[in-house]
């Protein structure tokens, strides 16, 4: 059979590491491919956890970061080299940069290039990204819910500001994911028509720099499969990715800020399924409410009937590693049609909550194998990957003792004593 034109728009980017990228825009100084990572975790809260005042002020104390949240100090971006990460994604709330002018939001542009420019030195690769963190007034559909939001202007502004500090920088090793998540359907013209306008004013600002495109509702791989690669073309070096935390009913059990009830009892979901069974988890599940004040018993006998239904399901489906191999290979399958090499993809976020005195989520053995299979189904596949996160509930690393979860770290292929 004779190869048809995305055949052979395939076969020079996977020659060329996404070289046909970005043909519309040629300059001396720009790179004929994008950066390459590898294995990277996720630094939030960094620059999110803000001082926004409540309704119905929309502006932020200064500093507009709360003082006491987790942030990386340069020990632990050594730290990280040496166990053998290779990038840092940097989750940015863009609220505070809208809200602020003059003096203060170039003192806050100045805290972002300067954070960008220690992890660099450090040895890090940066993608730096502008993520919605759902305060009750600088909201995602805000912002670029569509190209008439209220906001999507200044956000247009924020993304080529940013995009010309980073240039700047060293757009060898940084690059720029102008929006997180997007809450558009998953086949969103609306979402087309924003992206290119995101991608446009970047692209304008920083001819050289990295740039990291998206599928609609929310990163997932139905969003991305809807995603015609083609029309963006033009605003390469491009990056494409997803976000990945199926199945959620483990990764996000106990988790507070899912508004299914059905999370909030969530406990002693095993990993694989088969590891544990449908009548131990329902008991550890009837045990967690019977502790919980916080909502009626008539909610709870609602949620506990949700939850067996859910329960029944997963445990039916008995999900492990070739579940993992067919929710992934849709996204091989879209590289292949679409002609995007694996490895311009970019798995931007997974994990899975670890139980604390907070929530009571997966056992310890079943989220590290849990991390474990996700990241080399990932790597079978060629994508490069980010873990989420560096600390929280999620996190790879203690917020106070600065240490490594080392089972995490095995998990993800890596040591602290550097490999």
């Amino acid at each position: 059979m004779g190869k048809t034109r995305r055949d052979l728009i395939s076969g020079v980017l996977a020659a060329a590491g996404c070289v046909a990228v970005g043909r519309a825009i040629p300059a001396p100084s720009k790179p004929s491919a994008p950066v390459i990572f590898r294995r990277g975790v996720n630094t939030w809260p960094w620059f999110s956890m803000t001082t926004e005042y409540p309704p119905p002020r929309t502006d932020y104390a200064w500093p507009p970061f709360q003082s006491q949240r987790p942030v990386p100090h340069a020990v632990d971006l050594h730290k990280l080299v040496a166990a053998g990460f290779d990038f840092i994604r940097i989750p940015v709330d863009p609220g505070p940069f809208l809200s602020f002018s003059g003096m203060q939001r170039t003192q806050l542009l100045d805290m972002l290039i300067g954070a960008v420019t220690e992890a660099t030195q450090s040895g890090l690769g940066v993608i730096v990204n502008l993520q919605a963190s759902g305060t009750h007034y600088w909201t995602a559909e805000r912002m670029f819910g569509s190209a008439d939001a209220p906001a999507f202007k200044p956000y247009l502004e924020l993304v080529s500001e940013v995009a010309h500090r980073l240039n700047r920088v060293d757009f060898a090793r940084v690059v720029l994911e102008p929006v997180n998540e997007p809450p558009q359907s998953c086949d969103s013209g609306v979402w087309t028509e924003v992206q290119t306008q995101l991608l446009n004013a970047a692209r304008n600002a920083a001819p050289a720099l990295t740039l990291v495109a998206t599928g609609a509702c929310g990163s997932m791989i139905t969003g991305l499969d809807a995603l015609d690669a083609m029309p963006l073309e033009r605003f390469g070096p491009l990056l494409f990715t997803f976000h990945f935390y199926e199945p959620y009913l483990f990764s996000h059990q106990g988790a507070p800020w899912m508004r299914e009830p059905v999370y909030r009892a969530l406990n002693a979901v095993p990993w694989p399924a088969s590891a544990g069974s449908l009548s131990a988890t329902l008991a550890a599940v009837r045990a967690r409410m019977q502790a919980d004040t916080g909502i009626t018993r008539a909610a709870q006998a609602d949620a506990y009937r949700e939850t067996e239904r859910v329960l029944t399901e997963y445990f039916a489906a008995q999900p492990d590693v070739p579940f993992l191999r067919r929710y992934l290979a849709k996204v091989a399958d879209w590289s292949r049609r679409r002609g995007v090499p694996a490895q311009c993809i970019l798995m931007g976020e997974f994990g899975a909550l670890r139980s604390d005195a907070r929530y009571v989520a997966a056992a310890a053995a079943d989220r590290a194998r849990y991390i474990r299979d996700v990241r080399l189904t990932a790597e079978s596949f060629g994508f490069s990957w980010a873990f989420w996160n560096l600390f929280d509930g999620m996190g790879v690393m203690d917020d106070v003792t600065r240490n490594f979860d080392e089972p995490i770290l095995t998990a993800l292929g890596l040591n602290s004593t550097g490999r």
